[in-house]
């Protein structure tokens, strides 16, 4: 490899193109293959870059240069040859010149653009197409990135010259090279997406904080793009018209955007970001008819290639801009409706087969854009489509998109009907179940597919969205008519959402006999549905006349749901999910109509109640269930309940169960706690059928609660169904709340509230890594990334000597969990050049691996003899050597720097907080997975503050209490606080937090506090100690034993140095000097006792004296610790309240 190397570098030192060409497509080879080609990158850059040659070559060495990393020393030559190359009279090695900008590193990219400003706005008139091709490219690549954006903030000189360069791209557009225009209109579509998501500045690792000049110079280009794409409009419709086909594609964004953007009236709220006095002139006086025009054109130019290309590419890039335009106030359903359909074809095209979700994607998004016939004929092919899908996100949220769809079209079609106009077939909510498929897979009781159990948990949970108070619009968007339409039809009625929920639990019915192989999620969802629409309606109460006031929606409402509960009675019988039958027993017994039954039918086998009776009685007899497929407990426990419950409330239900409940009390499958419950309703019932006319009926009144719901179980099943029914509902939950309770982007909150200070981020503190007299300051601060798993470290490096440092090297190695992208063990950032107190920035972006304590270790090498050689040291001192050997010399020669000054940095520690992430989770979710977590950690800490008394207790209501001062950090850390429980009568509290690693791993804490009274106190006011228990639980015991190999630093970590960590030995010892001072309190009060009951009472017999004392001795010794403990604390809160409820006394008098 060697011989290889020393070939390829003697073939570039030749003055031969072809050999250097030659070299150079061989050292792209190796690098291609892995090999490190630093040292022929180095010769590249010497005889290549900085040395005139062909255009070939220049574009090849640019191409090597980019597959491998140069030092500053190799830059500052590329950076001279670069500059040389932009004056260089052949436009070809101009133009290669120029492709190696967007490579160039940031800080020699401003230098570059300050330099040689007249040079690129040279490249800019050349007659050359490739030239012009070149620098249109190579500047729509770069100007958008966020480390240029940054650039500009910093210099003004720099704005204007950026600003003027984006107009002469977007001028490029009408170029007549046709190479030329496309990619002018490709970069003017860059800049639109990057406003848009930022997407080429995460491709590019950049990790920067927008701040408000950012936003504002980005708007600025923004406007001045979208008002000359707005004037031009007609000119460039025309120039793409004669674009090769396969380049079409690349204008429609940017028409499309700017004309969209001038429609809505987004672009003057983005001039008003903008901040601009150049940018006001525009579009804000045109009226609408002019702003609709200009939409229709635009639709009338696209429209055509939807059907006339071949090109399955071109068809989705016409047909989703195209709904992108449909939106705009004004818009026809007709241009959804073609678009939709031309986008539906390519479903059945093989070669877009590979993008099916995006298919899927694009038409459920743009779904409420088209009129409602279309909409309900499409939903029987868009669920064979989804139900095809692999991706389960994608599929999940088409089918949230189709439910809401549905449930939008139901409501607006029935408020359409009550406002006199013909009713439209095909718009209610079984119109999904229309295909024979769907159909059939509903009522089949097993089913090999998850996708029925899918699409009833979406309806379901769509319906309770729907119960909701509808998101607020501001502005106009793509959600703007889904909630127009929602709101016209609930605009009229609270209860209106309702109606199309009932039609969901009467088409979803026969879900409740379905066998899933133990997964409940969805029939869970259906039956909470059906309890909260039984409540709303009241069916206990029967149905409801026009004399009692009922409208006549109302009335048949109510007769609905009584048919379906006594449907569902008969279906008790076919349900084959064991855990569904108590439940199912338990929704219908609660709000069936008991009185509305036929009394003539108590003896028949088909009377509902006897049906339901049958059904207690084979819950509670059953012994043959297994625990992996009913849970025995808690349905013997819900079926006691409906017992109870029926048997107050009907007095014949309380003559046939109390014979069922004898009974089961007499059998041995009950067990002592059944037979003491069964005795108890036994009671009861008896005591409501002999004082009927006592009876409170608020005792079993319904509460429209479905007790048996997954975030309610309080059993925890290790089973694959219960994996799987978890698993679902977080799909299902995800795709509801991202459709309807979408989180705005950035900009999205900038167009709406305007440039508002909360919308810009601070960036955090940094910290100082150097001794404050060492010649140079290095000070940083990090940010995370969970998203990538990155975490970037920056630094500013100030000179604080009186010199010029030549040259300093940035040292950074790693430790934990951190590594460097290209797998290098560190990294060396060298800086030139460092005036004295003059700042320079720097950075470096690593990835993590995993959860673990990390560390920058940072040293800093400055040379102080760094390039003091005089210049011509070599000059005529070797006369017989040949030029080329002089020039080696020369060159090794400088590179001498000397020994370097080392100086060696405080390592920069992540904190182990930044690689969490808060978990949102019910506090019942949290106390149900707390005892299943296998790994735990447990430690004491403390922190004091100021106060005494009541003022200590976290019971003050008014003002600021001390209470909690030593954890006020932990509201900014990544947790997610899941509840606080304080007792307000004695200083205590606990606390929950849950979170999760960057890798999924799950992180619960629990801080118990207590506090007491410090008792050394010399001056001053009285201080408190808090001492709280630290208990963490994780899913892994390797975050366990992270976090407890330095628990001081964890501590350190959540409340950034307020608590100190105390050892097991001195909690122990604190805990038996506190039991000791209890007891000893407790032995001066009972002499205290004893004392004044001998003042009051005569003195008792010897014999009775002795047996006193011996019965105290007794109980004495009967008490443990932990008892005695108990009795003190009980006594000091007895004491806290009385001294509490003292002063509300005395300040209410």
């Amino acid at each position: 490899m060697d011989i290889l190397f020393a070939q390829i570098q003697a073939d570039l030192r030749s003055n031969d193109a072809l050999r250097q060409s030659s070299a150079l497509l061989l050292a792209l080879q190796q690098s291609a293959a892995g090999f490190d080609i630093s040292v022929i990158a180095k010769s590249a850059v010497e005889e290549i870059v900085a040395s005139p040659s062909s255009a070939i070559s220049k574009k090849l060495a640019f191409d090597l240069i980019r597959s491998t990393r140069l030092t500053p020393d190799l830059w500052d030559k590329a950076y001279t040859g670069i500059r040389n190359d932009l004056d260089f009279p052949d436009p070809d090695v101009t133009a290669a010149a120029v492709s190696i900008l967007s490579a160039t590193p940031s800080d020699y990219l401003g230098k570059l653009i300050n330099d040689c400003n007249k040079e690129i706005n040279a490249c800019f008139d050349s007659v050359s197409d490739n030239l012009r091709y070149s620098i249109t490219e190579t500047l729509g690549c770069i100007l958008a990135r966020d480390d240029l954006v940054t650039l500009c903030g910093n210099s003004v000189n720099m704005v204007d010259r950026v600003s003027n360069w984006w107009n002469r791209i977007a001028q490029n557009m009408l170029d007549k090279s046709d190479n030329v225009s496309k990619v002018a209109f490709e970069s003017i579509g860059k800049l639109f997406l990057e406003f848009e998501s930022k997407r080429m500045s995460r491709l590019a690792g950049d990790k920067l904080i927008d701040t408000e000049n950012s936003v504002a110079i980005r708007s600025n280009w923004i406007s001045s793009v979208v008002d000359f794409v707005w004037k031009k409009r007609n000119a460039l419709m025309a120039r793409s018209l004669i674009l090769p086909v396969e380049g079409f594609g690349a204008t429609v964004y940017p028409l499309v955007y700017a004309v969209k953007a001038v429609a809505s009236g987004s672009i003057d709220v983005i001039r008003k970001l903008a901040i601009s006095p150049n940018s006001r002139s525009g579009s804000s006086d045109l009226d609408n008819a002019e702003r609709f025009i200009g939409v229709s054109d635009v639709v009338s130019h696209l429209a055509p290639f939807l059907a006339s290309s071949l090109s399955p590419s071109l068809i989705y890039e016409v047909g989703i801009n195209l709904l992108f335009l449909a939106d705009v106030p004004g818009g026809k359903p007709e241009w959804a409706s073609t678009s939709i359909i031309a986008i539906l074809t390519l479903w059945d095209r093989q070669e877009y087969s590979s993008a099916r979700e995006s298919i899927v994607r694009a038409v459920v998004t743009n779904l409420h854009l088209l009129d409602l016939s279309m909409q309900t004929s499409l939903f029987k092919r868009l669920l064979l489509m989804v139900r095809n899908l692999r991706a389960e996100s994608d599929r999940m949220h088409a089918l949230a998109c189709i439910c809401r769809t549905a449930l939008c079209v139901d409501l607006f079609a029935k408020e359409s009907v009550r406002r006199g106009q013909k009713p439209l077939a095909g718009t209610d909510i079984a119109s999904l179940f229309e295909d024979a498929g769907v159909k059939d897979d509903l009522n089949s009781v097993v089913s090999k597919s998850l996708f029925r159990e899918e699409l009833v948990a979406m309806l379901v949970e769509s319906c309770f969205q729907l119960s909701l108070p509808l998101p607020e619009q501001k502005s106009s968007g793509m959600e703007s008519r889904v909630i127009g339409a929602l709101a016209y039809g609930t605009g009229y009625g609270a209860l209106h959402w309702t109606e199309p929920a009932l039609e969901v639990v009467e088409v979803c019915r026969p879900c409740v006999k379905w066998d899933c192989d133990g997964r409940t999620y969805a029939i869970d969802c259906y039956l909470k549905l059906l309890v909260r629409l039984c409540h709303i309606y009241d069916t206990r109460g029967g149905v409801k006349s026009v004399k009692d006031g009922a409208s006549q929606d109302q009335i048949l409402n109510e007769t609905r749901l009584r048919n379906l509960l006594l449907d569902l009675v008969k279906d008790l019988g076919e349900v084959n999910t064991p855990r569904i039958a108590s439940r199912l027993i338990w929704a219908i017994s609660e709000h069936i109509d008991l009185d509305g039954l036929d009394p003539l039918l108590s003896d028949d086998p088909e009377d509902p109640l006897n049906i339901i009776i049958l059904n207690i009685r084979k819950i509670l007899f059953n012994m043959d269930s297994t625990p992996n497929s009913t849970n025995r407990l808690q349905d013997v426990q819900a079926a006691l309940l409906c017992a109870q419950r029926l048997g107050s409330r009907n007095s014949r239900a309380a003559v046939f169960l109390t014979k069922e409940l004898e009974e089961f009390r007499s059998n041995p499958c009950a067990d002592s706690v059944h037979k003491h419950q069964c005795r108890l309703i036994l009671q009861r019932i008896k005591y409501v059928l002999s004082h009927p006319e006592d009876k409170w009926s608020g005792v079993s009144e319904a509460k429209g609660d479905y007790p048996f719901s997954h975030h309610k179980l309080t059993v925890q099943f290790y089973d694959a169904s219960a994996a799987q029914d978890r698993k679902l509902e977080g799909l299902i939950h995800k795709a509801v709340l991202e459709l309807w309770r979408p989180n705005p982007n950035e900009l999205t909150q900038l167009l709406i509230k305007g440039m508002d200070l909360s919308a810009i981020t601070v960036p955090p503190t940094a910290f100082t890594l150097t001794g404050s007299s060492d010649p140079c300051f290095v000070e940083g601060y990090h940010l995370a990334d969970p998203n990538d798993g990155r975490v970037t470290l920056h630094l500013k490096v100030l000179n604080l000597s009186e010199m010029e440092l030549n040259r300093v090297d940035i040292r950074v190695g790693l430790s934990g969990g951190l590594y460097f992208m290209n797998g290098s063990p560190q990294a060396v950032k060298q800086l030139q050049n460092l005036n004295s107190q003059d700042p320079v920035l720097c950075s470096v972006t690593v990835g993590v691996s995993h959860f673990e304590r990390c560390e920058f270790w940072i040293q800093i090498l400055y040379y102080p003899f760094y390039g003091v050689g005089s210049p011509g040291y070599y000059e005529n001192e070797y006369p017989g050597e040949e030029a080329q050997n002089l020039r080696q010399k020369k060159s090794s020669k400088s590179e001498e720097a000397g020994e370097p000054v080392i100086l060696r940095c405080q390592p920069y520690k992540i904190p182990l907080t930044d690689l969490l992430l808060p978990h949102k989770i019910s506090p019942v979710e949290y106390f149900r997975l707390w005892p299943s977590l296998p790994a735990l950690v447990e430690c004491t800490g403390t922190y004091t503050y100021e106060g005494s008394g009541f003022k200590a207790t976290a019971a003050q209501q008014y003002g600021d209490s001390p209470f909690l001062s030593g954890l006020k950090s932990l509201s900014s850390k990544h947790f997610h606080k899941v509840c606080s429980h304080v007792i307000r009568t004695v200083a205590g509290f606990q606390i929950c937090y849950a979170a999760k690693t960057w890798s999924g791993g799950f992180v619960g804490m629990m801080i118990f506090g207590a506090s007491e009274v410090s008792r050394n106190v010399d001056l001053g006011d009285e201080t408190t100690t808090m001492m709280c228990k630290f208990v963490v639980r994780a899913s892994d015991e390797s975050i366990t034993k992270e976090i407890g190999w330095d628990l001081q630093g964890w501590m350190d970590d959540l409340t950034e140095g307020t608590i100190e960590y105390v050892p097991e030995d001195e909690v122990k010892a604190s805990a038996a000097q506190r039991l000791r001072i209890s007891m000893e309190g407790i032995a001066l009060l009972k002499k205290a006792a004893e004392a004044a009951k001998k003042h009051r009472v005569p003195k008792k017999s010897e014999d009775a004296e002795k047996g006193e004392e011996t019965t105290s001795s007794v109980l004495e010794e009967e008490l443990s610790r932990e008892e005695v403990e108990h009795r003190a604390l009980q006594a000091a809160v007895l004491q806290e309240w009385h001294m509490l409820c003292k002063d509300r006394a005395t300040a209410v008098s």
